[in-house]
């Protein structure tokens, strides 16, 4: 990494965009602080003297040139990404720069493969769609899990939330997806997506500890439907969430995250416990850490700087498991995040 290099933040003083503000501060890189509320930017900047503030809006093509001008890359924090990926990644591809995002929306992060995965390699350029805790994390932890297996029938990502409270762009971007499903829900089954009516199943979870067996929705469909399957060969991509967070989502009530310690992150933990099976064997990987919205950060702006540094696999759009060294990855994520790896998967019944 170069020292200072500039990063344009679309969306910076968005809840997650504040601790990805924050994170390129710590490893070194000069965040340019965008967005379409420019009292908000103002706010922010008050907060972190000295960044540059450029305001723009995704149906103004120019003043999203001008806040990419000057940057070694753009990360889009600002959702719903069904309305703003597209014009940031074309803003990028003009300026020629990386793009990453930090989308959990399934729909958006396939239109983002669909659309610019041939102008995006043209450019010899690098597209990252939903570099984040949903869809990057789980694509590591499978391919991880996957090491040399070339293929595998299942692939079972389980998301042990101890809770989860959901920012305003989550409820936002949620509501968008729901719409353009028209009430259906989507799954990832017999090497496609699909979109269907009926409710997703209930069954247990035994998650490792701290957390142990939980009870979660099945095909509680998440980014990784899209991500995992871009680049490796399982027929069935399932991801659960514990039915107490998917509770706490679906419910208007249930406030925002809150902050209980000096780096603004919840009290929120979680456990991600990812299965891969292929004919009668098994591999596991177990990720644990705190608070998903603040661990997007280190994510994302990890891959920044892999991207930057010459250490991505490819170029086009690409998830996170088919550009970096997984594991090494994973690893780099310490002390956000622990995981290993282990040969077996879960005890006999689970995920069936």
């Amino acid at each position: 990494m170069v020292s200072g290099q500039k990063v344009t933040v679309f969306g910076a003083y968005g809840h997650t965009g504040r601790f990805v503000v924050a994170e390129l501060l710590e490893r070194g890189f000069t965040p340019v602080l965008s967005g379409r509320d420019a009292e908000k930017l103002k706010e922010l900047a008050a907060s972190r003297p000295g960044l540059d503030v450029r305001p723009a809006t995704v149906g103004d093509p120019a003043s999203l040139d001008r806040a990419l001008s000057g940057a070694a890359a753009v990360v889009n924090c600002a959702g719903p990404f069904a309305t703003t990926a597209a014009p940031v990644i074309e803003a990028a591809l003009r300026a020629g720069i990386p793009y990453l995002d930090v989308a959990a929306e399934i729909e958006a992060n396939l239109d983002t493969f669909t659309h610019f995965a041939e102008r995006a390699e043209a450019a010899r350029t690098v597209v990252v769609p939903a570099m984040a805790f949903y869809g990057g994390f789980g694509d590591l932890l499978v391919t991880a899990a996957m090491d040399e297996w070339t293929a595998a029938d299942e692939a079972h990502i389980a998301y042990g939330l101890s809770g989860w409270h959901p920012t305003a762009g989550t409820r936002a971007a949620g509501a968008v997806s729901r719409e353009r499903r028209g009430g259906r829900r989507v799954r990832f089954a017999k090497g496609r997506l699909e979109y269907v009516q009926d409710a997703p199943p209930t069954l247990e979870w035994p998650f490792p500890e701290p957390l142990g067996p939980r009870s979660v929705i099945g095909e509680f469909s998440m980014a990784d439907v899209v991500t995992v399957p871009s680049h490796l060969d399982i027929a069935e991509v399932c991801t659960y969430m514990t039915s107490e967070a998917a509770g706490e989502l679906a419910a208007p009530d249930t406030p925002a995250p809150s902050a209980v310690d000096e780096h603004g992150r919840s009290g929120q933990t979680f456990v991600v416990d990812v299965v891969v099976r292929s004919g009668g064997a098994e591999r596991r990987a177990v990720a644990r850490g705190r608070d998903i919205y603040a661990v997007t950060a280190p994510l994302v702006v990890e891959a920044l700087d892999r991207v930057l540094t010459g250490r991505a696999g490819t170029t086009g759009v690409a998830s996170a498991g088919e550009l970096f060294d997984a594991p090494d990855f994973l690893r780099a994520l310490s002390p956000h995040v622990t995981f290993e790896l282990c040969e077996g998967g879960t005890p006999d019944g689970a995920a069936s």
